[in-house]
Protein backbone atom coordinates (compact mmCIF):
# COMPACT_ATOMS: atom_id res chain seq x y z
CA UNK A 1 0.00 0.00 0.00
CA UNK A 2 1.37 3.13 -0.80
CA UNK A 3 1.33 5.79 1.87
CA UNK A 4 1.21 9.51 1.00
CA UNK A 5 4.12 11.71 2.50
CA UNK A 6 3.52 13.36 5.62
CA UNK A 7 2.99 17.45 5.13
CA UNK A 8 6.45 18.71 6.26
CA UNK A 9 8.03 15.81 4.12
CA UNK A 10 6.44 16.81 1.06
CA UNK A 11 7.36 20.55 1.57
CA UNK A 12 10.89 19.99 2.18
CA UNK A 13 10.93 17.79 -1.47
CA UNK A 14 9.38 20.89 -3.06
CA UNK A 15 12.16 22.85 -1.50
CA UNK A 16 14.74 20.27 -2.41
CA UNK A 17 13.45 20.35 -6.41
CA UNK A 18 13.69 24.40 -5.72
CA UNK A 19 17.12 24.14 -4.40
CA UNK A 20 17.97 21.57 -6.98
CA UNK A 21 17.02 24.06 -10.06
CA UNK A 22 14.63 21.19 -11.14
CA UNK A 23 12.15 23.51 -12.69
CA UNK A 24 10.04 20.91 -14.75
CA UNK A 25 8.98 18.64 -11.97
CA UNK A 26 8.45 21.51 -9.23
CA UNK A 27 6.30 23.42 -11.97
CA UNK A 28 4.10 20.16 -12.49
CA UNK A 29 3.73 19.99 -8.91
CA UNK A 30 2.86 23.83 -8.62
CA UNK A 31 0.69 23.25 -11.82
CA UNK A 32 -1.53 20.35 -9.62
CA UNK A 33 -2.01 22.72 -6.55
CA UNK A 34 0.99 23.39 -4.71
CA UNK A 35 0.97 26.92 -3.50
CA UNK A 36 3.79 28.56 -5.99
CA UNK A 37 4.63 30.88 -2.90
CA UNK A 38 4.70 27.92 -0.37
CA UNK A 39 6.24 28.83 2.68
CA UNK A 40 9.05 26.97 5.10
CA UNK A 41 9.88 27.21 8.45
CA UNK A 42 12.06 30.29 8.05
CA UNK A 43 10.37 32.14 5.86
CA UNK A 44 11.37 31.32 2.66
CA UNK A 45 8.98 30.74 -0.54
CA UNK A 46 10.38 28.30 -3.40
CA UNK A 47 11.32 31.45 -4.91
CA UNK A 48 14.33 31.80 -2.68
CA UNK A 49 16.38 28.82 -3.08
CA UNK A 50 15.97 28.70 -6.46
CA UNK A 51 17.23 32.39 -6.99
CA UNK A 52 20.00 31.59 -4.23
CA UNK A 53 21.26 28.81 -5.63
CA UNK A 54 21.40 29.80 -9.34
CA UNK A 55 18.40 28.77 -11.26
CA UNK A 56 17.06 31.67 -13.44
CA UNK A 57 14.94 29.39 -15.54
CA UNK A 58 13.44 28.00 -12.40
CA UNK A 59 12.83 31.96 -11.10
CA UNK A 60 11.19 32.59 -14.08
CA UNK A 61 8.96 29.67 -14.26
CA UNK A 62 7.74 30.61 -10.88
CA UNK A 63 7.46 33.86 -11.36
CA UNK A 64 5.68 33.14 -14.22
CA UNK A 65 3.16 31.30 -12.27
CA UNK A 66 2.24 34.25 -9.51
CA UNK A 67 5.51 33.78 -7.09
CA UNK A 68 6.15 36.95 -5.37
CA UNK A 69 9.48 38.10 -5.48
CA UNK A 70 9.39 40.79 -3.19
CA UNK A 71 8.33 38.32 -0.47
CA UNK A 72 11.13 38.51 2.11
CA UNK A 73 11.55 35.57 5.10
CA UNK A 74 11.87 35.32 8.42
CA UNK A 75 14.93 37.57 8.50
CA UNK A 76 13.74 40.07 5.91
CA UNK A 77 15.96 39.02 3.21
CA UNK A 78 14.09 38.79 -0.81
CA UNK A 79 15.28 36.51 -3.21
CA UNK A 80 16.46 39.70 -4.99
CA UNK A 81 19.32 40.45 -2.26
CA UNK A 82 20.14 36.63 -2.06
CA UNK A 83 21.18 36.73 -6.09
CA UNK A 84 22.37 39.79 -5.58
CA UNK A 85 24.51 38.99 -2.62
CA UNK A 86 25.54 35.06 -4.56
CA UNK A 87 26.81 37.95 -7.58
CA UNK A 88 24.27 35.69 -9.97
CA UNK A 89 23.76 38.14 -12.97
CA UNK A 90 20.82 36.11 -14.11
CA UNK A 91 18.94 35.64 -11.65
CA UNK A 92 18.41 39.24 -10.91
CA UNK A 93 17.70 40.05 -14.26
CA UNK A 94 15.22 37.31 -13.51
CA UNK A 95 13.44 38.70 -10.38
CA UNK A 96 14.03 41.90 -12.23
CA UNK A 97 11.56 40.76 -15.09
CA UNK A 98 9.54 39.53 -12.60
CA UNK A 99 8.89 42.75 -11.00
CA UNK A 100 11.30 42.67 -7.87
CA UNK A 101 11.70 45.87 -5.97
CA UNK A 102 15.44 46.35 -5.13
CA UNK A 103 14.48 48.48 -2.41
CA UNK A 104 12.50 45.90 -0.17
CA UNK A 105 14.11 43.29 1.90
CA UNK A 106 17.02 43.82 4.76
CA UNK A 107 19.84 44.73 3.63
CA UNK A 108 17.75 45.25 0.61
CA UNK A 109 19.39 44.14 -3.14
CA UNK A 110 20.28 47.69 -3.84
CA UNK A 111 22.30 47.95 -0.32
CA UNK A 112 24.07 44.39 -1.74
CA UNK A 113 24.56 46.09 -4.78
CA UNK A 114 26.38 48.80 -3.69
CA UNK A 115 28.50 46.59 -0.95
CA UNK A 116 29.73 44.50 -4.58
CA UNK A 117 29.95 47.95 -6.80
CA UNK A 118 27.15 46.35 -8.91
CA UNK A 119 24.26 49.23 -8.92
CA UNK A 120 24.42 48.98 -12.55
CA UNK A 121 23.04 45.25 -12.44
CA UNK A 122 19.95 46.89 -10.78
CA UNK A 123 19.27 49.78 -14.10
CA UNK A 124 16.75 48.70 -16.57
Amino acid sequence: MDVAPEPEEFATRMFDLARAGDTETLIAYVEAGVPVNLTNGKGDTLLMPAAYHSHAATVRALAGRGADPDRANGRGQTPLAGAMFKKESDVVRALLDAGADSNKGVPSALDTARMFGLEYWLSP
